[in-house]
């Protein structure tokens, strides 16, 4: 019998074909992105854009989850050809690199990459970064924005990790106030798609992102795993919650977001579990002439969505063991009470 990693990487390979996932984006840092939309404002008022045509609220992904919303933008955008090849091409860069990292020698998770990384999430820290030298990465007519993101958490073991992970359904509980509806469309052993409703209801976006996802999950062995996602539909709603919302085709709208790919991994080690999250998103390009005031707040707004969509998945996890424990003690109490020990609960009872 072959290693279980030379199984993975067979499979991958033909699971990359199905790339997936999503998340959840923040809004804490609504308050500072209306300041700076004002501010902004007054820099291209020689530009003469209408009000209702200033920069819209632009985005970056986030999620399994795990998703986004940050600023910038003018008028209505499309998406082009030659924005969408360059997309496919970085997508299956990052498919290599994570492919790579089951090869011998390599290491399978980032934070195993630098001692320091690795000493922060150990203590509780949620770590982020850019991927690259120019982070977002400007392509023809678009934006890919490509972050990283590591936590910790002890106690729990990868069984509680995925299973709130692949929970779809309550993806609307974990991850608000940004993920206000999600489904599970079809759930299979390593295959499943399901859908979400993203909205951001900000003081210059008012819209709503209907989003289908596909989700593959590869077992690496009993410690480690990862998972691919990639959105398989994207349509903008426009003025959504306004009598007059419609639904855009897909490729069309404001650009805040046109694609979403995710790499989910996970380790059991040390007591807990390693996660780690890496999110690309495809949108519009920023004008030149807001660009250097408006990349700033992206990358802040990017950073900070990121941290928020591992920490609710920590916090969700956690919570989800909590309640477990609790039930457990419930019923060896209970069963105590009975004059059954803990020993005897699983133990088969005799025929009369």
């Amino acid at each position: 019998m072959k290693p279980a990693s030379s199984q993975v990487q067979r499979k991958g390979s033909d699971e990359l074909d199905c790339y997936i996932h999503d998340g959840s984006t923040s809004f804490r840092f609504e308050i500072e992105l209306r300041r700076s939309l004002r501010a902004a404002s007054s820099v291209v008022a020689g530009a003469r854009f209408r009000r209702r045509n200033r920069f819209l609220a632009f985005a970056l992904p986030l999620i399994p989850v795990m998703t986004l919303f940050s600023p910038a933008a003018v008028t209505a955008a499309t998406l082009e050809p030659e924005t969408s090849k360059a997309w496919e091409e970085y997508i299956e860069s990052a498919s290599t690199r994570m492919q790579q990292r089951l090869t011998p020698g390599r290491t399978f998770l980032w934070v195993d990459e630098a001692p320091d990384r690795l000493e922060a999430v150990r203590k509780g820290e949620i770590v982020v970064s850019a991927i690259g030298e120019q982070s977002p990465k400007r392509v023809p007519s678009g934006l890919i924005h490509d972050w990283i993101g590591a936590a910790f958490i002890p106690n729990v073991s990868i069984k509680d990790v995925k299973e709130i992970v692949r929970d779809y359904a309550r993806y609307k509980e974990f991850y608000r106030p940004t993920v206000i509806d999600s489904r599970v469309i079809s759930a299979g052993e390593t295959r499943d798609r399901f859908s979400m409703l993203l909205a951001n209801k900000s003081l210059y976006l008012k819209t709503a992102f209907d989003i289908d996802y596909e989700s593959c999950e590869v077992h690496i062995d009993d410690r480690r795993g990862y998972s691919i996602t990639r959105t398989t539909r994207l349509q903008e709603i426009e003025d959504y919650g306004a009598p007059a919302q419609r639904v855009l085709h897909e490729g069309e709208g404001s650009g805040v977001i046109w694609r979403l790919f995710g790499i989910t991994r996970y380790l059991e080690r040390d007591g807990g579990v390693y996660l780690e999250l890496e999110v690309i998103g495809l949108s519009r390009d920023i004008p030149g002439s807001i660009r250097w005031l408006v990349t700033p707040l992206v990358r802040r707004i990017s950073r900070g969505s990121l941290s928020a969509t591992l920490r609710q998945t920590e916090d969700a996890v956690r919570s989800k063991v909590a309640d477990g424990n609790a039930s457990n003690s419930r019923t060896i109490v209970a069963a105590t009470r009975r004059g059954v020990g803990p020993r005897d609960l699983d133990a088969p009872r005799p025929s009369r």
